[in-house]
């Protein structure tokens, strides 16, 4: 099957920039190098083209019931404007997806009572659980995958204000975190909100598919590719779906994963029942931040163990910290058996390295 191409594919391929697959897509992975790029996003702003992540509009007079049905933080009293981190659950409270919900603006003209945005590669899936719970429990709402009508775009770093503030007339003072409103950017209508997957300040804009190459090349900086984003935010903590959690491979709900505060337990919510079980009962794993203490990078599906040898767990996503100059990494580890600050071992290529787990986030933003 032929890789998805984003509205910047032909942009991407004259930038010389390094193509991988990813969900599904072609993406840049890097355009210059991967540690330039990291350190333009720490140090001044970078532009990451994120138009592989899934777009689902729900809309009519049931859109926020259902969509509250399906998402484990309450979403039912947004306002337009607000902005809200949610996981996707099954009915055992195993994380499907997770996944930023917005409440667009009433002013944005192609219009939606919700917008939600899964991850890469899980538009068509997310589509279809919509779609097939509206049916089951008889709602009326329209709901229509959006990925390939819209461009999307990550601003990041200390100055993005500054820059984007050249780009728009809008005040952008006034956007506080995780909310959005439509303004012009580079004479185009954007949803612009003020999040991002970096640590960073910045903003996420959402153009018109076809009046996507406007924007970016307007948003004069450094590019920045897949590389760079993940290891900005793994410096962070955030997750990666597929890796740090996987419904098929590495099944684990939000208590194991570290994002309980995404969970509201007042809701109803496809899963809720079992993940309200899992907050008075506890759980045997969860996620831990991992340091290196001697040199080596700890790769996804590398051995923790203890330092007499033991099996503890292994990594679900690592990488050697442009920012910090180590290997950092995640692992599920036993909660009984390890706490933040205990001296491990990575198995490094089959040699154990000296490792201490930590708390995330391993850079305090």
């Amino acid at each position: 099957m032929a890789l998805r191409q984003p509205p910047l594919a032909a942009v991407h391929e004259e930038s010389d920039a390094s193509l991988t697959e990813f969900g599904g897509w072609e993406m840049p992975v890097e355009f210059e190098s991967i540690r330039r790029e990291h350190e333009a996003v720490r140090e001044t702003v970078g532009r990451f083209d994120v138009s592989h992540m899934g777009q689902i509009a729900v809309s009519g007079p049931d859109a926020g019931r259902l969509t509250n049905r399906l998402v484990t933080n309450d979403v039912s009293d947004l306002e337009p404007g607000d902005v809200n981190y949610a996981a996707i659950t099954d009915e055992d409270g195993i994380i499907l997806d997770d996944t930023i919900v917005y409440r667009p603006p009433t002013d944005w003209s192609v219009g939606a009572d919700y917008l939600v945005v899964p991850n890469a590669g899980h538009d068509v899936e997310m589509t279809d659980h919509w779609v097939e719970h509206r049916d089951e429990w008889d709602l009326d709402a329209a709901v229509e995958n959006r990925t390939e009508r819209h461009g999307m775009f990550a601003l990041q770093g200390p100055v993005a204000e500054d820059l984007l503030a050249d780009e728009t007339d809008a005040d952008l003072g006034q956007l506080a975190r995780f909310e959005t409103f439509v303004a012009p950017v580079a004479g185009v209508e954007t949803l612009v909100s003020r999040t991002g997957y970096t640590g960073e300040p910045g903003f996420e804009l959402v153009v018109p598919w076809e009046e996507a190459e406007p924007v970016w090349s307007a948003l004069d900086c450094q590019a920045c590719g897949l590389g760079a984003r993940d290891t900005l935010r793994l410096e962070m903590g955030f997750l990666l779906s597929g890796e740090d959690f996987d419904a098929e491979e590495n099944p684990r709900n939000p208590y194991e994963a570290g994002i309980e505060f995404a969970v509201d337990l007042d809701s109803e919510f496809v899963g809720r029942d079992a993940l309200e079980g899992v907050d008075v009962e506890g759980v045997d794993e969860k996620l831990h931040g991992i340091e290196l203490v001697d040199r080596g990078v700890p790769r996804a599906g590398y051995q923790v163990t203890t330092t007499d040898g033991d099996p503890l767990g292994r990594i679900t996503s690592g990488t050697m910290s442009p920012t910090l100059g180590y290997g950092i990494g995640l692992a599920y580890l036993p909660v009984d058996r390890v706490h933040p600050g205990d001296a491990i071992h990575v198995e490094v290529r089959g040699e154990p390295k000296k490792a201490r787990t930590t708390t995330t986030p391993f850079l305090d933003r």
